[in-house]
């Protein structure tokens, strides 16, 4: 495969929706990533693209975590490849293993072994001083999908580094691994924008009732930039999924189609929410 061939078969797969991808989608993301030859972006967008479900399988998944291990490759190049197997560890520490009436007909997408040895993986890298910061951080973020013992300790420890960069981690992290309320509740307000829109996504996903005020107020702001404004939506819809139509109705109507779309989801997402507390 020449530079210009790969080059246009990535842009041809972002320019798709990942079901719409063709069957040699994995061959060519497969391809790319080998060749340590291809110099520019394309390696790293090759990486990015194979996080998606539709694609992973033992093998992607063994090829992205050799990236992430390799000390030849380029930081952003590994943290990438952690990143993109985040969602498989997430995938598979949710649904499992099991094949079957509830299960995937043509098997799970990794097998137990290649879990383990990602998990395994990042954990020992992650413990390694050598590994570059950008690294690590990637690491921390992705292995969180799947929880582990040693996360909570190294969340606690990204938090008190004073290291911005590390303390964006640890919020990240936090709507993944529990125990952290007082931290999320902490962050919510701050002005740094990355770190309060991960304290919001956190605040949704355990449904802290304590932050519905600072919540709420972000939703029904003018002012609010528009992904932290989306957040919120998804947040208050988790919180306090009975009093979440009050707030979210005028947005409704959004002349902005990602706005309106993110507040239908999010009613209906309150509406089951409000049922399952009645029952």
């Amino acid at each position: 495969m020449t530079k210009s061939k790969s080059s246009a078969d990535l842009v041809r797969l972002q320019g798709m929706p990942p079901w719409d991808w063709p069957k040699n989608a994995r061959a060519t993301l497969l391809t790319v990533l080998r060749d340590k030859r291809i110099e520019g972006p394309e390696r790293l967008i090759a990486a990015e693209l194979a996080g998606e479900i539709v694609t992973m399988n033992d093998e992607v998944a063994g090829v992205l975590l050799e990236i992430v291990g390799s000390e030849a490759e380029e930081e952003e190049l590994r943290g990438r490849a952690a990143i993109s197997l985040g969602a498989v560890l997430e995938e598979m520490d949710l649904n499992g293993f099991d094949e079957g009436e509830f299960g995937d007909p043509e098997g799970p997408l990794i097998t137990m072994p290649t879990f383990k040895a990602i998990r395994e993986t990042l954990h020992r890298l992650y413990t390694d001083a050598r590994i570059p910061q950008l690294v690590r951080r990637r690491i921390l973020e992705a292995s969180v999908r799947a929880q582990s013992d040693w996360h909570g300790s190294a969340i606690r420890a990204a938090w008190a580094s004073g290291n911005a960069e590390w303390k964006l981690t640890a919020v990240f992290c936090m709507r993944f691994v529990d125990g952290f309320a007082k931290e999320i509740l902490e962050t919510i307000e701050v002005e740094d924008a990355d770190l309060r829109y991960e304290a919001v996504s956190a605040a949704g996903n355990w449904s802290l009732d304590a932050a519905w005020p600072v919540v709420s107020e972000i939703v029904e702001s003018e002012r609010t930039d528009k992904r932290l404004l989306i957040a919120a939506i998804e947040a208050a819809a988790s919180i306090r999924p009975e009093q979440v139509g009050e707030i979210l109705g005028d947005l409704l109507d959004s002349e902005d189609e990602d706005i309106a779309e993110v507040v239908g989801e999010a009613l209906v997402m309150a509406e089951g929410l409000a049922e399952d507390d009645d029952e």
